[in-house]
C-alpha cells in the first residue's frame, strides 16, 4: 500500500487544504497589512527578520515576521502584494515552515536577495513601489535591493511609519521594561571613562579626524557603559543609541529603566567631557540629524548600523568601516577580563561534567530526550555562581 501523506506538514493542492494544527491562520493579518499597504500607496512590503540594530536575537516586540506569517525560525524575509505573499527562508527551516504556515503563503526554498527581487520584478507591476522599513536593513542589504531594483520600473521606498506594526495594533507585545544595571566593577576589565578615553584618542589618531563615533549595535554601547539588560533573549544587552563626541557622550535610552547605581555611574563627571547625557531612545535620529549639520564627521560600522540612521548623515560626513572602533576594542580583551573569561568557563565546565554524568546515568533508562536534557543542563548551569542564563539555546544531545 502506499505510504499515507505526512499529516505534520501542510498540503494545499488538495481542496479544501490540509492544514496541520501547528499552522497560523494569517489571513485577518495579511487583510490587516493590505489596507496599511494601500493607504501608504505601496504595491509590496518587505517584511526582515531583524530589528533595528541587526541583532543575532530579537524580542517580541520585533518578532514582526513570526506574527505576519506564524513561522518561528530565527531567519527569513517575507515579501506582501495585495494578492501574493512569499516567505524566504533557509534549509534549516523548510520543514517546520511547512508545518507552521498557511496556504496564504509561498515558501522560497533559498535566502538569496536575487530570489526576492525576481518574486517582485513578477508581483510588482512596472511603475510600482516596494515599501520598506529602512530602521530594519542593512546598508549592505538596501544597497543590494536598490541596485538589483534599479533600472526595472519598480522603486524601493523608505516608510516613516512601518505599515506591519499599524496593522499589529493593540495586539503588538509592549516594549521590554526591565531594569538596566550597571555591572559590578569587579566584573569590568576597565571603567567606563577609561574606554571612552581609549575611543577619543582612536578619533584623534585617525587620519580623517571624526568628531563623532556613532553606536547602533546593542553590544556596544552595553560594553561602553558597562550596563547590561534583558531586553532580548541570550544576550544581557538593552535598546539604545550612543554618539560619542570628542567633547560630549549621549547615550538614547527608555530612561525611567536606569537603575540608581546605573544613572549614579554615567551622572559622575557632570558636567564635562566625562557626563554621560541622557536622552530618550526615540530621539537618537533628530539629535543625529541636528548634529550631522555642523562641520562634523561621524565614525560608524555598518555592520550594525540600520540604513535609516546611516541615511540621516551627509555622505562626505561619514567615515564608514565595517566595525566601528568600539567594536574592535571590545574585541581585545585585557588581562582581567581573560581572567574573568577562563573563571567563567571553570563554572561552566562543572556543570557539564555534572551533565555527563547525569546522561550516563539516566540515558540507559530510556527516559531522556534532547528537550529534557536541555533543560537538565540549563538548570545545572543556573545552579552555578553568576549565572546569567545560556548564550544561545542548549544544543544537549543528538539522537
Amino acid at each position: 500500500a502506499a505510504a499515507s501523506p505526512r499529516t505534520d506538514i501542510r498540503d494545499c493542492s488538495v481542496d479544501p487544504p490540509y492544514l496541520p494544527p501547528t499552522a497560523t491562520n494569517t489571513t485577518g493579518r495579511l487583510a490587516a497589512l493590505r489596507v496599511t499597504l494601500r493607504t501608504h500607496g505601496v504595491h509590496a512590503y518587505i517584511v526582515p527578520s531583524t530589528d533595528a540594530h541587526m541583532s543575532e536575537y530579537i524580542s517580541e516586540r520585533d518578532a514582526r515576521l513570526g506574527w505576519l506569517t506564524g513561522f518561528s525560525g530565527s531567519a527569513g524575509t517575507g515579501v506582501v502584494t495585495q494578492d501574493r505573499a512569499a516567505l524566504w527562508t533557509d534549509s534549516r527551516y523548510w520543514t517546520q515552515a511547512e508545518r507552521q504556515l498557511d496556504c496564504n503563503w509561498e515558501l522560497q526554498r533559498t535566502t538569496a536577495i536575487e530570489s526576492i527581487v525576481l518574486w517582485i520584478l513578477e508581483a510588482v507591476p512596472k511603475g510600482g513601489d516596494v515599501g520598506v522599513d529602512p530602521f530594519l536593513f542593512s546598508i549592505d542589504t538596501w544597497n543590494s535591493l536598490s541596485r538589483a531594483l534599479n533600472g526595472s520600473g519598480r522603486t524601493l521606498r523608505p516608510l516613516d511609519t512601518n505599515p506591519l506594526d499599524q496593522a499589529w495594533g493593540d495586539q503588538r507585545p509592549p516594549p521590554p521594561s526591565g531594569q538596566i544595571d550597571a555591572l559590578p566593577p569587579e566584573f569590568t576589565g576597565s571603567s567606563w571613562q577609561e574606554k571612552v578615553a581609549g575611543v577619543r584618542r582612536r578619533m584623534e589618531e585617525h587620519v580623517r579626524r571624526p568628531t563623532a563615533v556613532l553606536l547602533a549595535g546593542l553590544e556596544e554601547t552595553a560594553w561602553l557603559f558597562n550596563l547590561r539588560g534583558d531586553d532580548v533573549p541570550y544576550t544581557p544587552v538593552f535598546y539604545a543609541y550612543t554618539l560619542l563626541t570628542d567633547t560630549a557622550i549621549s547615550l538614547f535610552v527608555d530612561m525611567s529603566r536606569l537603575s540608581a547605581a546605573a544613572r549614579g555611574s554615567l551622572q559622575g563627571g557632570c558636567p564635562g567631557p566625562l557626563c554621560v547625557e541622557l536622552q530618550e531612545y526615540g530621539q537618537a535620529r533628530a539629535h543625529l540629524r541636528r548634529y550631522a549639520q555642523g562641520n562634523v564627521t561621524v565614525w560608524l560600522g555598518t555592520a550594525y548600523t540600520t540604513y535609516g540612521l546611516y541615511g540621516t548623515v551627509p555622505q562626505e560626513k561619514l567615515l564608514e568601516d565595517s566595525y566601528s572602533p568600539v567594536m574592535l576594542a571590545k574585541a581585545v580583551k585585557n588581562t582581567k577580563e581573560q581572567e574573568l573569561l577562563r573563571a567563567a568557563h571553570v563554572r561552566d565546565a562543572v556543570a557539564v561534567i555534572q551533565y555527563l554524568l547525569w546522561l550516563e546515568k539516566t540515558v540507559p533508562q530510556g527516559s531522556v530526550d534532547e528537550f529534557s536534557g536541555a533543560q537538565h543542563i540549563d538548570a545545572l548551569r543556573r545552579a552555578q555562581e553568576h549565572s546569567r542564563g545560556p548564550s544561545f539555546q542548549s544544543i544537549s544531545a543528538s539522537g
